[in-house]
């Protein structure tokens, strides 16, 4: 579907499962278990979702303790509507709704694949290294 960017609109709040589910896949993200997905949405801080007409196809969130910590993840859009501005529009509306609420001081981090860094670069986000490196465990 060719779409031009006024035919986007954003919707706050967490997607629904099956919306999250099919989003991480067809844009390149790992795929999640329905049950994970039940388990992990409701405890979204501030979520969005980019609707075509109805049909979502990018999505965003944040996570975290509400407080001292928070995590942008899930930034995605299917590739069929990348490339028109929507992953800028998914972070600046995190971001905005971060800088409303978060309290002052409170540290907000996120992993970059690939070439994302640049985009996240633009919300003012840098690289931690030397000083601290991301880690990871999957269980």
């Amino acid at each position: 579907m060719n779409a031009d960017t006024d035919s986007y609109s954003l919707c706050a709040g967490s997607p629904s499962v099956e919306t999250y589910l099919r989003l991480r896949v067809v844009s390149g993200l790992s795929a999640k278990t329905v049950e994970a997905a039940e388990a992990g949405l409701p405890n979204t801080w501030h979520g969005v979702t980019v609707l075509c007409g109805d049909e979502p196809v990018g999505m965003g969130r944040v996570v975290g303790d509400g407080g001292c910590f928070f995590q942008i993840v899930d930034i995605c859009v299917a590739p069929e509507h990348q490339g028109r501005g929507l992953g800028k529009r998914i972070m600046a509306e995190l971001v905005d709704e971060l800088e409303r609420r978060a309290p002052a001081g409170a540290y907000v981090s996120l992993i970059a694949d690939g070439d994302a860094q640049f985009l996240y670069e633009k919300f003012g986000f840098s690289q931690t290294a030397p000083a601290s490196v991301g880690m990871h465990r999957t269980v």
